[in-house]
């Protein structure tokens, strides 16, 4: 059973691939609700005053990476059922093990499979 009231943020400055994702998690029941932000720091605030159970987040962008999100999300105990999916076109694994360093769950390539992020976030939220 979907998660009472679910929300998930999306964080990415490029808007084809807020909208693509978007789109994607439309398709989930119980139809959670998808919250936007276009940089880091507004990515930041979104989750702490929202408190997504999700968080998808770009590892490139303007004013306060991803990295640096992560780290403050992780650094606040209110946020600490928050999963976070680094999405990111920098496939290095040391990219990779950066972000799982600093406490992302996830991390996922670019460009990615809608149906894997439709999984990924099925099984996050315990959607059947």
């Amino acid at each position: 059973m979907i998660t009472q009231n679910a929300k998930i943020a999306i964080v990415d400055d490029e808007v084809h691939i807020r909208s693509l994702l978007e789109q994607t998690l439309e398709d989930l029941e119980g139809e959670p609700e998808i919250l936007m932000a276009a940089n880091g720091a507004e990515g930041l605030a979104l989750i702490e005053s929202e408190r997504p159970q999700l968080v998808f987040l770009d590892v490139m962008m303007p004013i306060m990476n991803g990295y640096d999100v992560c780290t403050a999300v992780r650094k606040n105990p209110k946020l600490a059922a928050t999963t976070v999916v680094m999405l990111t076109a920098k496939g290095q694994e040391s990219d990779r093990l950066r972000g799982l360093e600093l406490g992302a769950n996830h991390f996922v390539t670019k460009p990615f499979d809608p149906d894997e992020i439709l999984d990924l976030a099925r099984k996050i939220l315990h959607i059947p």
